[in-house]
C-alpha cells in the first residue's frame, strides 16, 4: 500500500501536469528549457487568478467602509528600503555543497535534519553543518561551504540614478510611502486600512513546490492603521478569522488550516505578535497568509528617513499620534495553489471510468457556463446555441463548444471546473427549453430559455 506521503506526492504531480495540460499554469520560457522556477498563467489560470483578486478586493475593500485601495509602483526610491531595513537586513543564509555544487537555504537544511530553528544565527548554522551529520539532499555527501547571508532583493539600474535601485520585495513599502497622500486626500478615520494587490520580487535561494515559492510573485496586502492606545487583541483575532474565512472561500476545508504563532524570541524587534495561517498542501503544511502587529516602526522610520511627518490627528479625541499597524498579508499565487489543490477531484464512476473534476466555488470558476449545440452539423441547433450564448456572455464568462459528442464535452468542462453546461437539442426548437447539467451532481434538468437569467442569477452568486 502506498504511503500517505507517496499519495500526496502523486497528487502534487497530477496537479502540476493537469495545470499545464488544461491551460492553467505553464512553465515559463519552456521552449528555451525553462527559467528559474518561473511560470505563466494560461487562459484558464488567468481567469482563476483574476477571480481570486476580484473576490479579495470585493471582500476587503469594496464592502468595507474602513478600507481604501492603492496601486503603487514596483520601483521605489532606494532610501525607502534603507528606512525599512531591507537594504541591510533582508537576508537568508545560503550554503553550497562542495561535492555537487548545489545551493541550499542553510536554516531549512538544519531544521529538516535536527528540528532546530536556527534562522538568522550563522554561527550556530555553521556549527550544525560542520559535524558531518547533515547530508546533501542531492548527492548524500556532507561537505559544506560556510553559510553566508544573501540579500533577497533584486538590483537594477535606472537612468539618471547613481545608486542601486531595487525591485520591491513586498508591496507594503508603497502603502507606507503613500500614507500621507491617502490621509490628505481621503476622509479616512482611525481605524482604517490601505489595501494593495501587486507584484513583488525576492531572490530566493531555493524556489520550488510549483507556484508555492516563486521569485516573482503577487501579494494581496493590507496595512491596517489603529490607535496605539486601543486594545488591539480583539481586532487581531478578527483579522485572523477573516483570513481563514477567505481561505475557505477558495475551497480550503476548515481542518486543512492551522495557526502558527511565532515564538517571542523569533519575532522581529518591532513586532508584538505574528501569526501565520498555514494550509495542508499536497507536499505538507506551508505558510499561506500572515498577520503581524508591527507597532509604529514603519511610519516612524519612514518619517525619520524622509523628513516628512507621518502622523494622524484624531478629531474625536483631539490627539495627534503615529498610528500602529496590523498587517494582514495574503499570497496570491499560494491562494491559486490552494484553489487548485482543494478543487482537484478524481471520481470513480465504475467500470474503470474515472472523472476528473475541478470543484471550484462558483465565484472562482474560470468559465461559469458552457453552451453546446447537440450536433455541430445542424445549423438550426448551432444558430440557437449561439443566440443563447451571446445573451449569457454579456453577464457571465461563457464557453461555446461543439467539438465531439456531448459526453466528451461534459468531461472537458468538468476538468476546467465549469459549474453548468447547457445543451440545445431538437426539443429546444419546439418548446424553447434547454438541458442544464450541474457539474458536481451531474444531474440534468430542463429550463425554459426565458428563465435562464433568473436561474443563473440565483446559482452563480
Amino acid at each position: 500500500m502506498a504511503s500517505a506521503k507517496q499519495n500526496n506526492n502523486e497528487l502534487m504531480e497530477k496537479i502540476v501536469s493537469f495545470s499545464k495540460r488544461r491551460g492553467f499554469v505553464f512553465p515559463g520560457s519552456e521552449i528555451y528549457g525553462g527559467f528559474a522556477n518561473s511560470y505563466s498563467y494560461g487562459p484558464y489560470g488567468s481567469e482563476l487568478k483574476t477571480n481570486i483578486k476580484n473576490l479579495w478586493w470585493k471582500n476587503f475593500v469594496r464592502s468595507r467602509e474602513d478600507m481604501v485601495g492603492i496601486d503603487g509602483p514596483i520601483m521605489l526610491n532606494p532610501r525607502l528600503w534603507a528606512a525599512s531595513g531591507h537594504t541591510s537586513g533582508f537576508n537568508d543564509a545560503m550554503v553550497d555543497c562542495k561535492e555537487c555544487k548545489k545551493r541550499f537555504r542553510a536554516d531549512h537544511l538544519v531544521e529538516a535534519a535536527t528540528g532546530k530553528d536556527l534562522e538568522g544565527d550563522l554561527a550556530k548554522l555553521n556549527e550544525a553543518l560542520k559535524d558531518g551529520k547533515i547530508k546533501c539532499p542531492n548527492c548524500g555527501k556532507s561537505n559544506w561551504t560556510d553559510a553566508r547571508n544573501l540579500n533577497l532583493m533584486f538590483k537594477t539600474q535606472m537612468n539618471g540614478i547613481d545608486e542601486d535601485v531595487y525591485l520591491r520585495p513586498e508591496t507594503a513599502g508603497a502603502i507606507f510611502a503613500d500614507f500621507k497622500a491617502v490621509t490628505d486626500s481621503m476622509r479616512v478615520k482611525i481605524p482604517f486600512g490601505i489595501a494593495q494587490i501587486g507584484k513583488a520580487f525576492r531572490n530566493e535561494i531555493i524556489a520550488g513546490n510549483f507556484i508555492f515559492r516563486l521569485r516573482e510573485f503577487e501579494q494581496m496586502e493590507i496595512e491596517y492603521f489603529i490607535d496605539p492606545e486601543m486594545k488591539w487583541e480583539g481586532k487581531f483575532e478578527e483579522w485572523l478569522e477573516l483570513q481563514e474565512k477567505f481561505a475557505m472561500a477558495l475551497g480550503a476545508p476548515k481542518d486543512s488550516l492551522r495557526r502558527h504563532e511565532h515564538p517571542k524570541e523569533k519575532l522581529s524587534h518591532y513586532s508584538r505578535k505574528t501569526v501565520d495561517i498555514e494550509y495542508l498542501f499536497p507536499f505538507g503544511w506551508g505558510e499561506l497568509y500572515g498577520l503581524a502587529h508591527r507597532g509604529d516602526f514603519d511610519l516612524t522610520k519612514h518619517a525619520e528617513f524622509s523628513g516628512t511627518k507621518l502622523d494622524y490627528f484624531d478629531q474625536v479625541t483631539n490627539r495627534r499620534f503615529v498610528p500602529h499597524v496590523l498587517e494582514p498579508t495574503f499570497g496570491l499565487d499560494r491562494s491559486i495553489l490552494v484553489a487548485l489543490s482543494a478543487a482537484y477531484h478524481e471520481e470513480d464512476l465504475g467500470e474503470g471510468d474515472i472523472r476528473t473534476v475541478m470543484k471550484f466555488p462558483v465565484a472562482l470558476a474560470p468559465v461559469k457556463i458552457a453552451v453546446f449545440p447537440l450536433l455541430k452539423n445542424k445549423p438550426q441547433l448551432v444558430d440557437k446555441a449561439k443566440e443563447i450564448f451571446s445573451v449569457l456572455q454579456k453577464e457571465y464568462t461563457c464557453e461555446f463548444d461543439d467539438n465531439g459528442n456531448v459526453g466528451k464535452r461534459y468531461r472537458r468542462q468538468d476538468e476546467i471546473g465549469t459549474p453548468y453546461c447547457l445543451t440545445i437539442d431538437f426539443d429546444t426548437l419546439e418548446d424553447e427549453s434547454v438541458t442544464v447539467r450541474d457539474r458536481d451532481t451531474m444531474e440534468q434538468q430542463r429550463i425554459k430559455i426565458s428563465d435562464l437569467k433568473d436561474y443563473f442569477k440565483e446559482k452563480l452568486v
